[in-house]
């Protein structure tokens, strides 16, 4: 995803799975701590609103609205964690496994180290 976007601009946009279904709007958007770039977006999904955490990354965004390239059986059945929080280490390795996105130095995060600051915070 585009890095130079204020994360902040990405609250409110609605957003849709790799077949063009929408998922819902975007609720929250988490920052990794110690890069600062966006990682994580919460959705608020259907008519009994919860947040499915999607990976910002390879997500675009596309015409103003994001672009999430799993499917929404699989984002709807991603961990709830609830929103306004940080993601903790297991959360977001949670996270990590259910996308079957693999950490680039295929090691777990530090347990010290803190994840999934809220944009804005």
């Amino acid at each position: 995803m585009q890095t130079d976007i204020d994360p902040r601009s990405l609250i409110g946009r609605k957003a849709f799975d790799r077949n063009g279904s929408k998922l819902g709007t975007v609720d929250e958007v988490y920052l990794d701590d110690a890069t600062g770039v966006p990682e994580w977006a919460a959705i608020r999904t259907g008519l009994f609103s919860r947040d499915a955490f999607v990976p910002l990354e390879p997500s675009e965004l596309v015409e103003g609205t994001l672009h999430v390239p799993y499917e929404r059986s699989l984002i709807k059945d991603a961990p709830d964690f609830g929103v306004g929080r940080h993601l903790s280490p297991e959360q977001e390795l949670q996270l990590y496994h259910h996308y079957g996105i693999s950490l680039t130095d295929d090691t777990d995060p530090p347990s010290d180290h803190d994840f999934g600051q809220i944009a804005g915070d």
